[in-house]
């Protein structure tokens, strides 16, 4: 800020000076006493860009965001739909439980529904997906295999079979077990009031483009189908006016259940591993370890990929280096190595 001295404050400092001198030959300086006005230079407020990301979407935010990621076993039976809060998940993962039917581990951190579900029961892989990314875990009930690892504290958990009817409620719309729900303040109050853990705390990040970096090449694929087992359909279709894939389950789209509004989707990674049958009632055993192959849809683009584990997350990897996502949400269907991604993904080639 530059301010000019006032014309009279000069007048009347060059007066102090002439009156110090003689007599004699007394000069009068003649000048302008009006005030002058005070020139302020006042810069234009510059707009700086947010300094972060959330870690799991790759969206702008103004501060750094620590909150833990929450994790939901939400349910995916037909009696279960439309669900609550799945539009608001950053990272989705559809596994199979038993059966044809798949389950749906959402994955919270930049935003969080007020409620949520149905929240349905874990399998000791849902709890291996969430120790990878320090998360903690709401569940309502359990296998045998996933109970010895929540109950040895593999990951900070809240769970419907011990709350049941205070943190967890039932809907009288739907019936038993479509219908355990949770919200997040009762998530909130469950971590901390009635387990005592920290919800701060390091979060892993994934790789995303910078909006004004993204530039997706490959093939065309705006509409495609996942088939698990040859009973449960999911389809993806791309809208070109918004840059999202909408999802569709059984030609059902997939929305929430009091708004109707659609789950837009900017990643869906399908990948393919080893699935195990591990006793009469049909539980999984299911590799997310070991890697293989996937592919990635992006603005409504594939790319054939190979995915990798790397500290307990699934990523799209190429050439060994870690494959970009787009800012947004994104959902990972896991599918069976038998019969594989030949025959669990098609592509509806495009008409033109």
């Amino acid at each position: 800020m530059k301010r000019k001295i006032s014309a009279s404050l000069m007048v009347a400092f060059l007066l102090a000076v002439t009156a110090g001198c003689s007599d004699n030959n007394e000069q009068v300086i003649e000048t302008d006493d009006t005030e002058l006005t005070e020139e302020v230079e006042e810069k234009e407020e510059e707009v700086s860009p947010p300094s972060y990301t959330y870690p799991l979407s790759g969206m702008e935010t103004e501060e750094e965001s620590n909150h833990r990621i929450v994790s939901v076993l939400i349910n995916n039976d037909p009696a279960a739909r439309p669900q609550s809060g799945l539009s608001q998940a950053d990272l989705v993962y559809e596994i199979l439980a038993e059966g044809t039917i798949t389950r749906l581990v959402a994955l919270y951190q930049s935003q969080f529904p007020e409620r949520i579900g149905p929240v349905r029961s874990a399998r000791e892989y849902h709890v291996n997906l969430v120790k990878g990314f320090n998360g903690m875990l709401v569940a309502h009930g359990y296998s045998p295999a996933a109970q010895k690892l929540l109950q040895a504290g593999q990951v900070d958990n809240i769970n419907g079979m011990a709350y049941d009817g205070t943190l967890f409620q039932r809907s009288t719309e739907r019936k038993a077990p479509h219908n355990s729900y949770t919200t997040y303040k009762d998530i909130v109050d469950g971590f901390v009031d009635e387990k005592g853990y920290d919800i701060t705390g390091e979060v892993p990040t994934l790789a995303f483009y910078e909006h004004e970096d993204i530039h997706i090449v490959g093939n065309e694929a705006k509409k495609f189908e996942v088939n698990y087992l040859g009973n449960n359909l999911i389809q993806y279709v791309y809208d070109d006016s918004t840059g999202f894939y909408n999802r569709f389950n059984n030609n059902q789209q997939t929305v929430e259940d009091v708004t109707s509004e659609p789950i837009q989707l900017s990643n869906i990674l399908v990948v393919e591993t080893e699935h195990t049958v591990l006793d009469n009632q049909g539980r999984r055993a299911i590799d997310l370890t070991s890697g293989g192959k996937a592919v990635l849809f992006q603005s409504g683009i594939m790319n054939e990929v190979e995915w990798e584990s790397r500290n307990g997350q699934i990523i799209p990897v190429l050439d060994g280096e870690p494959v970009k996502l787009k800012p947004g949400s994104t959902w990972i269907n896991v599918v069976p190595t038998s019969p594989g991604l030949e025959d669990a993904l098609t592509i509806e080639e495009t008409v033109s």
